[in-house]
């Protein structure tokens, strides 16, 4: 069977008789297993995912006409997304064999439209980290170089669409989370506008930050499933009330983009030689292609990242709160006493990536500190916000490397956290601002592996955003990969 890299191609196929879904869901079955080294799934719904498939085939057989906008999707699910009745774990032992009482909206507008939900993907615990190395079920490991990370904390999510086990997959982006294990492992990885999707069934880490993401090989997938998702929910006060446009049908971009750069990002000490000589070149090539790039000031760079895990920490104390071994998930069998289970069962429970922000958080919040902490970054993320905006009210799109390097060694940054929370930099803007974000695959790196380029752009500007993208990998990334 031939590789489909996009949806369009396999409803053509589909319509010409070339494929059905039963066939196409039994192909990604087959690469799952081929690939189950990688530790990309925690769980294959092999039963339902067959039985969902027959039941599409006979509807498009007697009622084409009623199928919906995702039929032939096959996708995946990344491990902090609710399924009524399947497991949800963040990828913890805190929610050892926890199984949701309902489906989160995003997930069962993908049901709605004729998705297949093939499996639920490995992920850091609690969507905490960068590399997929915090996880209970043990470290994802990249594709193209299995002594590699495959970013985080949707690496599992990345994994699955790099090796063709799904189409797509559904992940969350707290600070990063799906652009930048995206371009770790060579495809799309987007995060809408704040509140754009429903967070109604995601497990919450920084719950002004969080968003659901998607990660795709092409930009038509990506922006049909954010179509799809997109709108208001009554499960959710945080989620947008504007309606949602038909993003996968205005993937035209006309006329001439005005795109700014930060010259602290291009020559910033963290970033890779060939990264920022192919982010050059980019824009060298897009001026020549007509479209003003030019580069701007933006004085808060380096401010972003202490701010960003302040707040988000702060954010998690409170969240996993809720996780005490009382009231559902694991509970420690060695305890005398009421306070003995709390302790117990969250020591044990929570990996030592998420007990470490845990604690800074609670810290940040407590009397004597918050001021000090807590008050300065809401300020900082005030100020960042503020001037993000005003750069897009000037420009069309902001344009920066998705990280500052290629994908790591597994192990390698596992003594320095400072270094690992670096590697968020150029990602963490777009949630702090709460706009919307892409990551596209721009080169591959003398060592092997791939990395990206990010496009931001102003609050609901998703149908831009996508449009663009689309322009630029056919017209520029492509021809120079050429």
């Amino acid at each position: 069977m031939p590789n489909y890299n996009s949806l369009v191609a396999i409803k053509k196929a589909l319509r010409n008789e070339e494929l059905t879904c039963s066939q196409l869901v039994e192909y990604y079955l087959r690469k799952i297993q081929a690939t189950d080294d990688l530790n990309a799934y925690i769980e294959v719904f092999e039963e339902k995912a067959i039985a969902r498939a027959i039941e599409l085939d006979a509807k498009f057989k007697s009622k084409p006409d009623t199928c919906g906008r995702l039929f032939g999707m096959v996708v995946s699910i990344k491990d902090v997304l609710c399924y009524k009745d399947h497991k949800v774990t963040a990828a913890s032992k805190i929610l050892e064999n926890f199984s949701s009482l309902y489906t989160a909206t995003a997930v069962q507008r993908l049901l709605d439209e004729d998705a297949i939900i093939i499996g639920r993907v490995n992920c850091d615990q609690f969507a905490m980290g960068s590399s997929n190395e915090n996880s209970i079920y043990g470290p994802v490991k990249n594709a193209l170089n299995k002594e590699k990370v495959p970013g985080g904390s949707s690496g599992g999510s990345a994994v699955a669409v790099q090796t063709d086990t799904c189409l797509a997959s559904i992940g969350s982006d707290t600070g990063g989370s799906v652009r930048q294990p995206a371009a770790f492992c060579g495809i799309i990885g987007m995060k809408p506008t704040y509140g754009r999707i429903s967070r109604y069934g995601l497990l919450a880490y920084a719950s002004s930050f969080d968003q659901i993401g998607v990660l795709t090989r092409s930009v038509s997938d990506a922006a049909l499933l954010i179509e799809v998702m997109a709108g208001p929910d009554e499960f959710d006060a945080t989620v947008s009330h504007n309606p949602p446009s038909y993003y996968s049908k205005k993937l035209e971009f006309d006329g001439k983009a005005k795109i700014a750069y930060f010259d602290t990002a291009l020559n910033h000490s963290s970033i890779d030689p060939e990264i920022k000589k192919s982010s050059t070149t980019l824009i060298e090539n897009l001026k020549a292609d007509g479209h003003t790039v030019e580069a701007v000031d933006f004085e808060y760079l380096d401010y972003i990242i202490p701010a960003y895990y302040v707040l988000t920490t702060a954010e998690a104390s409170s969240n996993l709160s809720r996780f005490d071994g009382i009231r559902f998930g694991y509970r420690s069998e060695k305890v005398t006493s009421l306070e003995d289970t709390y302790k117990k069962s969250r020591t044990e429970g929570f990996s030592e990536e998420v007990k470490k922000r845990i604690m800074l958080g609670t810290f940040v919040l407590s009397s004597g500190y918050y001021d000090a902490y807590y008050t300065k970054a809401q300020k900082v993320r005030r100020l960042i916000k503020e001037r993000t905006e005003e750069i897009l009210k000037k420009y069309d799109f902001i344009l920066m490397p998705t990280s500052p390097a290629p994908a790591w060694n597994i192990g390698e940054m596992a003594d320095d956290p400072v270094q690992m929370y670096l590697a968020d930099i150029f990602t963490v803007q777009a949630n702090m601002a709460g706009i919307p974000a892409i990551s596209l695959p721009l080169a591959t790196h003398s060592n092997g592996m791939p990395f990206g380029v990010q496009l931001m752009a102003s609050q609901f500007q998703e149908s831009l955003l996508f449009s663009f993208s689309q322009y630029l990998m056919e017209n520029i990334i492509e021809k120079e990969k050429v």
